[in-house]
């Protein structure tokens, strides 16, 4: 044990000299390393990025909430069948809440109608174009994780009596008040009038592709009397749940509470759909798959590439010490000990190439990090563990044929060697 400790120290030492003595080639041989690593941290990153930032976003929506509509999210091809469904009303939230208080040991917590639109809304020379406009009731308080920036939500009392109030988005607020409180300050709003009593803290985006900070919220009595045009009395239903965990049971209560209130017949196929989060999650879980698939085969085609350029160099190197190796077995060594020498000469290489390569990928999270603090990105220890793993099993794989064509070297031969 003594002894291999002392030959695996030796051979420490020996690499450490080597790559003093050919540091331009070793920092050559070590840049396919380098940047494999810095391609594999990188990629890792953004793929975690992905997932934090597709889980933010599904959060946005509610993990604890069922969404009643017309159509399902994750539907294909023809919507003919869809768009000629019965309208879902918005008084088929109060009669799902009698529902609900009636049904013992129910998975429901209560139900709130919200219809949808997007219009222009102005505050003097300012205006902020296709603004989502929600018109809800107060109730929408308690089914949704809401942070004010500043203000409130509006009462129960304005919600039913249809009250011209507001609450604006984050980035609609600060786009039309930049340097002021917009709270008792007036906006325009589809001709009329609208009071602001609350502003929403930034809630980021929807996958990047629609704002939380763009919308503004309304009474729903008020946002039907004054939103006129075809299909305005039609609501989306959402609905709480107790349990996240339970969401298929909740779903299958709330399709047979559905069923009743459209007065459906058993047997015959439901004209209205219940979505959940989880409709987002089987679309875009393949994509995302296939993100990371596609990825890390192209860091692993970059980690190929410098382990080529190891092992050639590593072949290099035992021929030009092919006399080096005979005078060593000549005076005792084993074959074990040549082996491990170029073995750690090998792993030494790619060890400090994957330090310097993770350093790097380091350097470049920061940069964007700093230029994109909302990007969901983070560089954690999980990365430069892997990092340096991968270094160190690319230093053995790609040294460990040299090595052994180098233990195998008949000492005669080699000493013969020109």
């Amino acid at each position: 044990m003594k002894r291999l400790l002392f030959e695996f120290i030796e051979s420490w030492r020996i690499a450490y000299a080597q790559l003093r003595a050919n540091r331009t080639r070793s920092f050559l041989t070590a840049l396919g390393v380098i940047i494999g690593i810095v391609a594999v941290t990188l990629m890792g990153t953004a793929i975690g990025g992905i997932n934090t930032g597709f889980e933010r976003s599904l959060s946005l929506l509610g993990d604890d909430i069922l969404y009643v509509s017309k159509a399902p999210w994750n539907r294909d091809g023809d919507d003919t069948e869809y768009r000629n469904r019965p309208a879902l009303k918005a008084s088929y939230a109060e009669r799902l809440n009698a529902i609900i208080e009636s049904t013992p040991r129910t998975e429901l917590v209560t139900a709130v109608p919200s219809s949808v639109s997007f219009r222009r809304i102005k505050r003097g020379d300012s205006e902020v174009d296709r603004v989502y406009i929600l018109g809800t009731t107060d109730a929408y308080a308690e089914i949704s994780a809401i942070d004010f920036r500043e203000g409130r939500f509006f009462t129960g009392d304005e919600s039913r009596g249809g009250r011209n109030v507001v609450i604006l988005g984050f980035d609609v607020a600060n786009a039309l008040f930049p340097n002021e409180s917009p709270l008792e300050k007036n906006v325009r709003i589809a001709g009329q009038e609208w009071k602001v009593v609350g502003v929403f803290a930034r809630q980021g985006s929807f996958l990047g592709l629609f704002s939380f900070d763009n919308q503004a919220v309304l009474p729903l009595p008020a946002f039907q009397k004054f939103f006129k045009g075809k299909g305005r009395d039609e609501a989306e239903i959402r609905v709480k749940i107790k349990d996240k965990n339970r969401v298929q049971a909740a779903q299958e209560e709330l399709v047979g509470h559905m069923r009743r209130l459209r007065g459906i017949p058993p047997g015959e196929k439901e004209n209205f759909a219940v979505n959940a989060n989880e409709a987002f999650k089987s679309t875009l879980g393949p994509i995302q798959a296939g993100i990371a698939i596609a990825g890390l085969f192209i860091t692993g085609l970059s980690l190929f590439v410098g382990a080529i350029g190891i092992m050639n160099i590593t072949f290099v190197s035992v021929k030009e010490r092919t006399k080096e190796i005979g005078t060593r077995k000549a005076l005792g060594a084993r074959r074990r000990t040549i082996l491990l020498q170029f073995l750690i000469e090998a792993v030494s290489i790619c060890v400090l190439g994957g330090l310097a390569g993770i350093a790097l990928s380091w350097l470049m999270f920061t940069a964007v990090a700093s230029a994109f603090p909302s990007f969901p990105i983070s560089f954690s220890m999980d990365l430069v563990v892997v990092g340096l793993l991968i270094s160190v099993i690319t230093g053995v794989v790609s040294g460990f044929a040299p090595a052994w064509s180098a233990s195998k070297l008949d000492p005669v031969t080699a000493l013969r060697y020109e």
